[in-house]
């Protein structure tokens, strides 16, 4: 549900990032970018490595990397061929002056290659490349995983947690190795083999539930400094600011983990239903808010409110409309990797 007014907010950031659309800096929004971005997909990460645990209980290798390609490989062609030209398209349109078609610029997204931003109209994997790392780091851990069984018979961790937060040390020295537009591949696969090795253990996981206020308390004291440091300082900090960003991933992590098992640990209608359509709302939302922030921008390009909030709600009911769509329709579900798990689906 972030994803909406998180990516909408980049049409704004200060730090002059490339993006779709970019009308001015605007320091509030960049800090609801720079809030949540340090720990916003480490924690995705962490999570698929968890699944990863039990998913390999109840399934071959061969098995895992099969679901993983039909979850992950479909939807990121999908979006890279389909949704993606329609968002570098408006990107070119509105940054560059691009006159011809949205058929011609389909040459221009095949044939261009830049930052990979998607910002000059050229080829992009846009949001998608967490499905491009996500894959990656699956086929890479699943042979870390058959070397440990090889070779170390002890999977099962436990340790006080003071040990647990240190695990987090080595975060800042790996977000700059295999790193491609800042995503570091190195940070993530060690973030998704601690969800696997460490985080899939209720025995550490009860001890975040039992330290979650402190916890929460550091990070987000961590985060509030970090946007601070980023945003509003006038002054620059930059090894101060590094730590807070770790800090702030680290301890978010751990924090939401906790407050996760013990409060957000049930099932329902809703949450099973929230589950089934995320993936489209993931392949779907980006474009709408890309969209419509174009559309709202030949009306007024200094109405904030208005260039925000109305194509934020906007999108989120254009985006649920497509998830219900899809989730209708079987090839669609097959090529978004929308799961259907309900007994009447």
């Amino acid at each position: 549900m972030l994803l909406i007014p998180y990516h909408a907010a980049m049409a704004w950031n200060v730090w002059e990032e490339p993006n779709y659309i970019f009308f001015h800096g605007n320091k509030v929004l960049s800090s609801l970018i720079v809030f949540f971005s340090p720990y916003y997909m480490p924690l995705l990460f962490l999570l698929a490595g968890i699944s990863t645990k039990y998913a390999l209980r109840k399934r071959t290798y061969v098995n895992y990397m099969t679901e993983r390609a039909k979850r992950l490989l479909i939807p990121l062609l999908f979006g890279t061929l389909f949704l993606m030209p329609v968002m570098t398209y408006i990107a070119d349109k509105y940054n560059y002056g691009y006159s011809k078609g949205f058929l011609a610029h389909y040459a221009v997204f095949f044939t261009k290659y830049t930052d990979l931003t998607g910002a000059d109209g050229g080829f992009s994997f846009g949001q998608f490349w967490f499905l491009l790392y996500l894959f990656m780091i699956s086929t890479v851990a699943v042979f870390i995983i058959e070397f440990q069984k090889k070779y170390i018979s002890k999977t099962e961790f436990d340790m006080p947690f003071w040990l647990v937060v240190v695990l987090g040390v080595p975060l800042p020295l790996l977000s700059q190795i295999l790193s491609v537009g800042g995503k570091s591949f190195a940070e993530y696969l060690y973030i998704f083999l601690l969800g696997y090795y460490f985080f899939s253990n209720d025995i550490i996981i009860d001890k975040a539930v039992k330290y979650k206020a402190v916890l929460l308390f550091l990070g987000l004291s961590a985060s509030i400094f970090n946007v601070y440091l980023f945003i509003w300082s006038e002054t620059k900090y930059h090894l101060l600011n590094t730590i807070t960003n770790f800090t702030a991933e680290w301890f978010m992590l751990l924090s939401l983990m906790g407050i996760g098992k013990r409060n957000l640990d049930f099932t329902g209608k809703l949450p099973g239903h929230m589950s089934e359509i995320s993936f489209s709302f993931f392949s779907f939302h980006f474009v709408w808010v890309v969209l419509l922030q174009y559309i709202f921008s030949h009306v007024s390009e200094a109405n904030t409110v208005l260039l925000n909030i109305i194509p934020v709600i906007s999108a989120y009911l254009l985006t649920f409309m497509c998830c219900e769509i899809t989730f209708r329709i079987p090839i669609l579900r097959f090529l978004t990797g929308t799961k259907c798990i309900s007994k009447n689906s």
